[in-house]
């Protein structure tokens, strides 16, 4: 039965069970899905294909290569770990919009049609939103308005470049949509193509379209938080991996990525937010190793992904279990945490360690494989903004996140520890932090292309890395000490800033506000002129109808009215005959 449902679908159905379900047996079952899950993904054979026929259109539901597994493999272990996190919730709406989600992003993996792709791409937005409105606020509501608004957007834009480019090629094949590799490559694809890579780029938040992540993700609820940082931005990198391999507009698209968001994170003091500018230049380094499309780049990018979902996931949880003991998130109202919450601590120590790529940690083993791939191929100026970038994470995820959380000034708090659940989740994300870092292997064997080929060995751990990465590190912390002991580092303040979200968070809205008023003020001018007519033609009928005084409302006498019914037969007859 398992085997003849597509990836994916077992826990899309699965949850559609969940409302009748409670207890320890709610909680079996939401655990047994991803396990059963993640079986069928490992036993699936590469090369195995499954095609339907649909109003004469032969769909792909089920294409599998390596580079779906490893996304598949990925997405399980990521929505296993997040519904460890969530078992203390009793809100059922998000047990299932969560496995819906999660569900809907496995099956996308698979497929091999634009159409299929089009139809999980919209379910992964539609049921991820409720993960924004499961906070039930006025904030969240809006926030995911916005979010749904982007997110379906992105869908309209692949069905419409879907349709476009089977209109010119006859195929909904969901395999390299642009040959070549410079910029030409992508215009001479034709227009289908490039609103297919627009919608791509929105999910996997390219520059000026990136708010959506910052603006929604800290407004989720704290365990929808979680999810969110797994599923919706990894399968658009996967998208791009698939479509746009060797895309060279990709490279400078990444750097740009990886840089900008540090300066952003610097100044936030909404410690989830800072996690979500983080989010978006992580991604920036897989769209550069895409856009590069060499096998050592595409290697990066998947085992970047895989690797980011685990330490990312990882320090959501341990802000989320903040939020949840403490009720806020702000930097500028935390600090000396470690003292009552000595476990998150740790784990959060974990995950920023290996989201700044120190050895024997995973983003380490990762990373360097993008970065390699960058230096190899000569492309110098992209290769130091990603050292920079390298640096910048280290600074305000590496060292902020945890600091100002746990380290600080003593804000006097003192709560109990995460629950026993969250603790779990992070304790099993945090093992694969450490086990991936310190032994590669098992991650490099299920990488897109085998690496034992390669004329060249690759390892990580070759003295050249160890010492770069270490250099960059120690120049990164002597930094922050240096501006925190000066008194020069941002410090933490409540305060809102101001990124490209303000055109459509306030801008547009004062704009179409104005618009209103104008088109208002129009409005009620044309109503009081129409008005002014309408009265006027009642004046006049009146006085030339009034059966009392209007001239053609008196009785007329006999001779007159035949007069007058002679002359208009004269009238009617001349203008037959003429």
């Amino acid at each position: 039965m398992i085997e003849s449902l597509p990836p994916g679908m077992l826990l899309v159905l699965g949850a559609l069970l969940i409302p009748l379900l409670r207890g320890r047996a709610l909680a079996a079952w939401m655990l047994l899905l991803p396990v059963l899950g993640f079986a069928q993904v490992w036993g699936l054979e590469v090369g195995t294909s499954m095609k339907v026929e649909v109003f004469t259109y032969e769909l792909e539901l089920l294409r599998v290569d390596k580079l779906s597994k490893v996304f598949g493999y990925i997405f399980h272990i990521a929505a296993l770990l997040s519904v460890i996190y969530a078992l203390h919730l009793k809100d059922k709406v998000q047990h299932v919009a969560a496995l819906m989600y999660a569900g809907a992003a496995i099956a996308a993996a698979f497929v091999g049609d634009l159409i299929s792709l089009f139809v999980f791409w919209e379910l992964t937005a539609i049921s991820s939103v409720f993960l924004v409105w499961a906070t039930r606020t006025e904030s969240s509501y809006r926030a995911g308005m916005r979010y749904l608004i982007i997110q379906v957007g992105s869908g309209v834009l692949l069905l419409a470049g879907t349709i476009l480019h089977f209109h010119k090629t006859g195929s909904l094949e969901f395999g390299a949509l642009a040959s070549g590799t410079g910029l030409a490559a992508l215009t001479d694809a034709g227009l289908g193509v490039q609103l297919i890579f627009l919608a791509f780029g929105i999910k996997a938040a390219f520059p000026l379209l990136h708010n959506w992540l910052q603006d929604a993700y800290p407004e989720a609820s704290i365990t929808g938080t979680v999810f969110l940082s797994a599923f919706t931005t990894k399968l658009a990198i996967y998208a791009l991996a698939r479509g746009f391999a060797g895309t060279e507009i990709l490279i400078p698209i990444g750097a740009l990525m990886t840089a900008f968001p540090i300066f952003y994170a610097v100044i936030e003091n909404d410690l989830r937010k800072v996690l979500a500018y983080s989010l978006n230049n992580q991604l920036g380094f897989m769209v550069v190793g895409i856009g590069i499309g060499t096998e050592m780049a595409l290697n990066g990018t998947a085992s970047h992904a895989f690797a980011h979902i685990l330490y990312k996931g990882l320090l959501f949880m341990t802000m989320g279990a903040v939020l949840l003991r403490t009720g806020t998130c702000k930097g500028s109202e935390l600090g000396g945490l470690y003292k009552s919450m000595p476990w998150t601590t740790f784990f959060c120590c974990i995950g920023a360690a290996a989201i700044s790529a120190f050895p024997l940690f995973s983003g380490f083993v990762s990373k360097s494989l993008i970065v390699s791939a960058t230096a190899e191929n000569h492309h110098t100026i992209t290769f130091l903004i990603l050292l920079f970038a390298s640096a910048g994470v280290f600074h305000h995820s590496g060292i902020k996140i945890p600091y100002f959380a746990f380290f600080a000034h003593d804000s006097g708090r003192r709560v109990k520890e995460a629950p026993m659940n969250m603790l779990i989740a992070m304790g099993g994300a945090a093992f694969l932090c450490v086990a991936i870092g310190v032994h590669p292997a098992p991650l490099y064997e299920i990488l897109p292309y085998d690496m034992s080929l390669w004329e060249k060995p690759w390892h990580p751990y070759s003295t050249t890395h160890w010492v770069t990465q270490l250099q960059l590190l120690l120049f990164s912390a002597v930094a922050f000490v240096f501006l925190q002991k000066t008194g020069l580092y941002p410090p933490e303040l409540r305060s809102t800033n101001v990124d490209s979200e303000w055109v459509y968070r306030k801008a547009l809205p004062r704009v179409m506000h104005s618009l209103g008023g104008i088109l208002g003020r129009v409005d009620a001018a044309f109503r009081a002129k129409t008005r002014e007519l309408l009265d006027w033609l009642v004046s006049e009928t009146r006085d030339h109808h009034s059966p009392t005084t209007g001239l053609l409302g008196e009785p007329w006498p006999v001779g007159t009215a035949a007069l007058w019914a002679a002359i208009l037969l004269i009238i009617s007859l001349a203008m037959a005959f003429t």
